[in-house]
């Protein structure tokens, strides 16, 4: 199988990251292996996908530091290759990253992989599925009973109306944005100060207004569906908690949580049934969940991370689950050909 990771930039990628790990899995069960810059991609006179690519010279890899290390480093194979003839390209770039420093990348990887699409191209997260999913928008496409009460707006009367309604405490975020990046909770005693708060939000565009979840105090849980179903691999769930530290809101890594085990129970399983058809309509094949109670804060499809932290507490290496199923897809196109849309093909 010949398989390509669109990334942001290959040179900020990070060992710990799930994209390394699933590189170094594919590597090591055989495959081809070729990673691109979301800027290396090239639309070629010949109507074909090229791109500057790099690989590893190894064909096995102990650890994702010294496959990164290849990768990153003088050792790594350079090569202008064709996208179009990839089995499959794994769509990695998170556009909210590129969002205000390369505002031309945050489109690119979509773009570029609808015409490798056409070309017979497995895309993964389908293109026009990322496309609708651009902004936190896309989250107020599923079922109400599994999202917290939201309004969207610019208004500042709207917001102080709705944190009226909600006794004083709300939670605001941009519309775009990711990693915890200006979030706010706000509580009664904060209304006095709610201008400035909805100001520095605004500055991005619209702002999130939301209901605020009382189990969010104990962090959240992510957990992985892959083809539309709870990802779970030698009998455990890929899955982790996350809790915040101190008296920050936020319980993204980076932004100063913690990780714990995670115990997947029936709400997180019926949280996932609820919106699979959706995600499945969509050609979502690999989803991130992040559950507070028996609700959802969001729900993650481009480069959906932390197969290494489920890992760490389940012993489980769910990246070969991603793996076999890709080589399972490939395999279905070589009995179908283009007999199946992408969308279809990408939660078979």
């Amino acid at each position: 199988m010949k398989i390509g990771f669109v990334v942001n930039d290959i040179k900020t990628e990070e060992t710990g990251y799930t994209t390394s790990r699933l590189g170094v899995t594919a590597i090591n069960r055989g495959h081809e292996v070729w990673v691109v810059g979301v800027g290396d991609l090239a639309y070629d006179p010949d109507d074909s996908i090229r791109a500057r690519a790099r690989s590893v010279p190894k064909k096995k890899y102990a650890t994702s530091e010294s496959y990164l290390r290849d990768l990153q480093g003088k050792n790594a194979i350079v090569k202008r290759i064709t996208v179009d003839e990839l089995d499959v390209v794994l769509l990695r770039n998170d556009p909210a990253t590129d969002a205000i420093r390369r505002p031309w990348a945050v489109g690119a990887g979509i773009e570029f992989g609808r015409v490798a699409m056409r070309h017979g191209v497995i895309v993964l997260n389908d293109p026009n599925g990322l496309a609708r999913a651009m902004s936190k928008m896309y989250f107020q496409l599923f079922p109400e009973e599994v999202r917290p009460r939201t309004l969207i707006t610019r208004d500042h009367d709207e917001i102080k109306a709705f944190a009226k309604e909600q006794a004083g405490t709300i939670v605001l975020k941009p519309l775009q944005g990711s990693g915890g990046q200006s979030v706010f909770l706000v509580r009664p005693e904060d209304v006095p100060n709610l201008n400035q708060m909805i100001d520095a939000v605004s500055r991005d565009g619209y702002v999130i207004a939301q209901e605020y979840l009382p189990a969010a105090a104990e962090g959240d849980t992510r957990l992985f569906l892959m083809n539309g179903q709870p990802l779970r691999h030698k009998g455990k769930y890929a899955a982790f908690r996350r809790v915040r530290t101190g008296g920050d809101m936020r319980s993204n890594i980076h932004a100063g949580g913690k990780l714990k085990e995670a115990e997947i129970d029936a709400t997180a399983l019926r949280i996932a049934e609820i919106v699979r058809p959706k995600l499945v309509q969509d050609g979502m094949f690999l989803v991130g969940l992040d559950i507070v109670g028996d609700k959802l804060m969001e729900i993650n499809v481009f480069s959906p991370g932390g197969l290494g932290s489920a890992q760490k507490f389940t012993g489980v290496n769910f990246t070969h689950a991603v793996i076999q199923s890709l080589e399972r897809k490939v395999q279905y196109m070589s009995f179908y050909r283009r007999n199946f849309a992408n969308e279809e093909m990408a939660t078979l």
